[in-house]
């Protein structure tokens, strides 16, 4: 095995705590939305489970639950799944381990075809159980390590490893010759860190400098000298946080161009910076998704209408897409069950979500071929632009760009 190749098998293991770089319920147990068409539905009811951390000090997500419930009212009031309403049954993982396997446990308990569009750190602990009673998880969002191995996991993008190395290459492709990196200084971002290496130099550009931030600072300022100086670009994987550096970035007047993938230079950042003059704008945003614009978004944002929930967040828009893949799936099914979904998702040549992403498959021959990452099918991501204010498309008639190559082709 090539040290290449090392590297990426060992990337694996460490995949799960970079949710805090890519994203963007109330109480414990269940909770399904009220849909008034729910009700003149006479088809057999269609149950799965969605759960997130909500109410938590680390990374809460209730956008999830709530993008969930609207997609559960938009496809009753359009006629449901095959003429049954489907049932949106919730659950809060609280960002604990042990709550996330009560959640999992609860699946079971209450015969729910699939759990999908969900988010959580603690994958180990809730996808052997799933596995066990023969439940799909569909679409996740690439936080956890089991998301990416586990045979009963069907995640709709590809996570940490094809984003970061999209976004590395969409910076080199930009004309960003030298890179720097600014991550926390755990070992989780020093992974995301190598993915980014791999898609800059994938395209012709150095290795990045990597940056670490300590977890307690509160003031970038010598983070950002170090970050701009000799660097034509700077890559801002904070999650959360990046505001920390992006108000010191400000403070210090530099005009290095700064980027990042969907999540870390948020729209409400630009917005609060300037918008249309903020010296955000222009920034590189690498992305799963088309930009909310897009027309592929038109159900999504019509549902999610008046709510409070923001589809460019990563974690609220896979669970749309998941949904999309469900109902997809178990409308050519002669009978819904969780073993007979299970086998459409795995034999089906092509899943249509709409433009959303491409069409999407888990056959065995379109599994990236490397240890640990074998359930990432979909390798491709958008090439996104911070633009007055809002993301969009960098360039007018943009289109999904596959990194399977860079991800699979040994380092020379």
């Amino acid at each position: 095995m090539n040290e290449s190749r090392r590297r990426r098998t060992a990337a694996a293991s460490c995949l799960a705590m970079t949710g805090v770089l890519l994203a963007a319920g109330c109480g414990g147990g269940e909770e399904s939305a009220d849909s008034a068409s729910a009700s003149s539905l006479t088809g057999a009811p269609v149950k799965v489970m969605v759960w997130a951390p909500e109410n938590t000090q680390g990374s809460a997500q209730p956008g999830v639950r709530i993008t969930a419930q609207a997609y559960e009212k938009w496809i009753n009031d359009n006629g449901g799944i095959k003429g049954g309403p489907l049932e949106v049954i919730t659950c809060n993982e609280k960002g604990d381990p042990d709550e996330a396997e009560n959640c999992a446990q609860k699946a079971v308990s209450d015969g729910v075809v699939a759990v999908v569009g969900s988010y959580s750190l603690a994958g180990d602990r809730y996808m052997p159980i799933l596995e066990k009673a023969g439940i799909p998880y569909i679409g996740g969002t690439g936080v956890s390590a089991a998301e990416f191995s586990n045979p009963l996991s069907f995640p709709v993008n590809g996570g940490t490893p094809t984003v970061f190395t999209a976004h590395g290459q969409q910076l080199a492709e930009e004309g960003c010759k030298k890179i720097s990196g600014v991550r926390y200084d755990v070992a989780a971002a020093a992974i995301v860190i190598k993915f980014l290496t791999l898609g800059a130099t994938s395209a012709g550009a150095k290795a990045p400098k990597d940056l670490k931030v300590p977890l307690t600072a509160t003031d970038l300022a010598p983070q950002v000298a170090a970050a701009t100086k000799g660097s034509d670009c700077v890559s801002v994987i904070l999650g959360t946080h990046s505001d920390l550096f992006v108000k010191a970035y400000l403070q210090s007047g530099d005009k290095t161009k700064v980027g990042s993938v969907v999540g870390n230079l948020t729209p409400e950042l630009a917005q609060s910076t300037g918008g249309g003059s903020s010296p955000l704008n222009g920034a590189a945003i690498t992305g799963y998704y088309p930009p909310i614009s897009d027309a592929a978004w038109k159900d999504g944002v019509a549902a999610t209408k008046g709510k409070d929930v923001d589809l460019s967040n990563g974690a609220n828009a896979t669970t749309w897409v998941a949904f999309k893949v469900f109902t997809e799936a178990v409308g050519q099914l002669p009978k819904i069950t969780s073993k007979a979904l299970v086998e459409e998702l795995n034999t089906t040549k092509g899943i249509d979500t709409g433009g959303l992403t491409p069409k999407l498959d888990w056959l065995s021959s379109t599994a990236l071929p490397i240890p640990g990452l074998n359930r990432i099918h979909n390798t491709t991501a958008t090439e996104l632009v911070l633009k007055d204010g809002k993301i969009e498309w960098a360039e007018s008639g943009s289109t999904f760009v596959d990194v399977r190559k860079a991800l699979t082709t040994p380092a020379g």
